[in-house]
């Protein structure tokens, strides 16, 4: 009597082992051009970044006088092994481009057909040919405020929000400032003396790192939000108990009355929404100042007009008012460390996943900032806004 085999004969046999091929590392060709938008002075990539990417085998093409806003100068990066380069082409034409600004229409002429592009999109400011101009390059475009983590939060808006919070306490101290036609007081709190008040709209990141700074500095700080949620998370986080709220025009009122300084760091769908009406504003106190941090989406304050770095403020019903969109590029070398320490290891990772291709594939946080791929649209709220054909990433990378 035969017994049954389920195996063949050749199953049977030793088999071949079939081995994991690994990834081949790839070489990553990085451009840093200099920046030319108007008052932006960071860089995406640190000296000691570029060092940490040289030593692992990459090259890096650095436009002359990329770091001066930053007070990075060229000698440090040619040490940290960059290429500094004196042709404004020349950074455009790697494989990729890193920058802060969206390029114009002049530098995506620079670039190469295929290249990879990671810059910020400001979406509000940009044109339909801007992303004409792209998609005739067929450029693969990534924005960096677009790319959410595995938390599913966005790093670089988030980094760069902790540093508009604190900056935005520290700049209403500088304007109060006897120095600065400011009222003369110090924000702060001195035996004796009463403390600063401090009104914040909003919740969120700039808020909490606002709050943070103001309670440091020994200021009695009030905060409100329409979401409860941010509102109890904000208490628990914070080393002091504060004042919380959530937006009642009676209970706004009288904060705006009694304040020195109110911060307005609210942001809506389209655009943030008026917390404080002009006739609140006119019952202020002389020379009270208003940091709108939200200025690039419309701004918290009826009064509110957007001022630049070189003309920052401008003084209504007696308030001075503070309302620059771009406070990070102010602070430029802490804003480059902080968007370079975010970077390096993001292309670390593109290396050893075996390029950008090969990590699009895997990685979603990179689809998520990704807005074109080889020229084709990819981003649905770029498609709504400018009335273009769109194509969903996780269709074309497989």
């Amino acid at each position: 009597m035969s017994s049954f085999s389920p195996f063949s004969k050749e199953q049977l046999l030793p088999q071949e082992e079939m081995l994991e091929i690994k990834r081949q590392k790839g070489e990553l060709f990085i451009g840093l051009p200099k920046e030319t938008y108007i008052d932006e002075k960071r860089v995406c990539l640190t000296p000691d970044a570029v060092a940490a990417l040289t030593s692992n085998g990459h090259r890096i093409v650095v436009e002359t006088g990329a770091g001066n806003g930053a007070n990075f100068t060229d000698k440090e990066y040619s040490e940290a092994g960059a290429k500094v380069s004196y042709n404004i082409e020349e950074a455009f034409k790697c494989n990729i481009i890193l920058k802060i600004a969206p390029p114009t229409a002049q530098e995506i002429e620079y670039i190469n057909p295929q290249a990879i592009l990671i810059s910020s999109l400001q979406l509000k400011t940009q044109t339909k040919k801007y992303f004409e101009c792209l998609a005739k390059k067929r450029i693969t475009a990534v924005a960096f405020d677009y790319i959410k983590d595995e938390h599913d939060s966005y790093p670089i808006v988030k980094s760069l929000s902790e540093i508009a919070g604190t900056a935005s306490i520290l700049i209403a101290g500088e304007l109060m400032s006897g120095v600065n036609n400011g009222n003369g007081l110090l924000l702060g709190n001195i035996g004796g003396v009463p403390p600063s008040s401090v009104v914040i709209f909003g919740a969120g990141t700039v808020g909490e790192f606002a709050a943070r700074t103001a309670i440091g500095l020994g200021a009695r700080v009030k905060v409100f939000d329409n979401s409860i949620s941010k509102l109890r998370k904000l208490q628990n986080c914070l080393s002091a108990p504060i004042y919380t709220s959530t937006v009642q025009p009676k209970s706004i009122k009288k904060a705006l009355m009694r304040c020195d300084v109110a911060i307005g760091a609210m942001r809506g769908k389209n655009r943030s929404p008026i917390i404080a009406t002009e006739s609140m504003i006119e019952q202020m106190k002389e020379g009270a100042i208003i940091v709108d941090v939200s200025i690039d989406r419309g701004g918290c304050f009826e009064t509110s007009n957007v001022t630049t770095h070189k003309t920052p403020t401008f003084v209504k019903h007696g308030v001075i008012h503070y309302c620059v969109p771009n406070i990070p590029a102010r602070y430029a070398r802490t804003a480059s460390v902080s968007i370079s320490n975010i970077f390096t290891p993001y292309l670390l990772n593109i290396a050893e996943e075996g390029g950008f291709e090969n990590t699009a594939r895997f990685d979603k946080t990179l689809r998520n900032g990704m807005y074109f791929y080889h020229g084709i649209l990819t981003n649905r709220t770029v498609a709504d806004w400018f009335n273009l054909p769109y194509r969903d990433i996780n269709l074309l990378i497989l």
